[in-house]
């Protein structure tokens, strides 16, 4: 294993260290807590967003704290939940009197824990909604998860609940956008290679080099099936065809993230795209907006993932509003 590391251990402390030294005013960090917040949080009469989940899939969740996304992050370690008294600390951090949103990922441990802290929130006079995604086509009941994964709509989601809420729109009508962005979005995702967590020294699974794995999990969860490795042409319609069978993305605009998966380089990920939009066009999904890039990560694996969101006029203002995130930035 080479890492850019210390101590194993260490890895989130030291990378909240570096996260506070490289962002001074604009974010600040709770090393006793292991949370990223927004600089000006709470900010009164706005809804907060809090996420979070396992350290290792970096910009998501952390890198999108700020104006328009995130107020307050969770680091859990790498792959692993965060606690609900870290979830409580975030929620009560950035809580202004109208009510926090808790954007949770579809794995055993994130749900149960944002649930506790919810309702030790609740406890504190603190009114909590959430919404759990659960976009990815691959497979159900996965090896952390009942049900689907959550997984890129994630981003998106972050991206328009935090423009709602941002423009002073109630908790109720946040969650209700959030909810209908996880209903609207659907992911599918391969890998290239395996990754390995710094506490455990080698890679999560053995991978040969002339295969790869369809419908990868982001924490190296099994996928559907692993095939030989074939050109990127005949890669683009395995994360195509299972999304457009699952949901019909015709007859609306459609937001389409093409996400690596932290190891491989972006112009590999424009060669996929390239081969994505073609696919996408054919089947007369008329794409309005497009991402391309790592937002959410398995540390150093190789591959990508893709995810569709099914949009409207409003979603795309939503997502047109100003951002100013490590991870995202434009309109400010």
């Amino acid at each position: 294993m080479k890492k850019l590391i210390n101590d194993p251990e260490d890895v989130v402390a030291d990378a909240l260290r570096g996260v506070e030294a490289a962002h001074p005013g604009r974010l600040r960090v709770d090393h006793a807590h292991r949370l990223i917040l927004r600089g000006d949080a709470p900010r009164p009469g706005k809804v907060g967003l809090v996420s979070g989940g396992g350290s290792g899939h970096e910009p998501l969740h952390g890198g999108y704290v700020g104006p328009g996304m995130l107020d307050a992050a969770c680091c859990g370690e790498v792959f692993t939940s965060p606690t609900p008294d870290q979830i409580l600390a975030a929620t009560l951090a950035v809580d202004a009197g109208a009510g926090v949103l808790h954007i949770v990922k579809n794995y055993t441990g994130d749900v149960m824990n944002f649930e506790m802290a919810a309702e030790l929130a609740a406890d504190e006079g603190v009114l909590v909604e959430s919404v759990v995604t659960d976009d990815d086509v691959a497979v159900t009941d996965s090896l952390y998860t009942a049900g689907r994964r959550g997984v890129g709509v994630t981003v998106l989601l972050e991206k328009i609940a935090g423009a709602a809420a941002e423009e002073g729109q109630d908790l109720d009508a946040v969650a209700a956008i959030a909810r209908r962005v996880d209903m609207s979005g659907r992911s599918m995702g391969l890998a290239l290679t395996s990754c390995t967590a710094p506490t455990v020294g080698r890679p999560t699974f053995d991978l040969s080099e002339d295969e790869f794995e369809l419908g990868i999990g982001i924490h190296g969860e099994p996928g559907r099936v692993r095939l030989a490795m074939r050109p990127a042409r005949e890669l683009a319609p395995l994360l195509v065809d299972p999304i457009l069978a699952d949901l019909d993305f015709t007859g609306a605009p459609v937001i389409a993230m093409l996400n690596g998966m932290g190891g491989t380089p972006l112009i590999e990920l424009y060669v996929m795209y390239a081969e994505v939009a073609a696919l996408l066009a054919a089947q007369g999904v008329q794409v309005a907006r497009t991402l391309v890039g790592n937002h959410i990560t398995s540390l150093e694996m190789a591959g990508c993932s893709l995810t569709l969101l099914r949009a409207d006029d409003e979603l795309l203002r939503l997502w047109d509003a100003p951002v100013d995130t490590p991870g995202l930035r434009w309109g400010r």
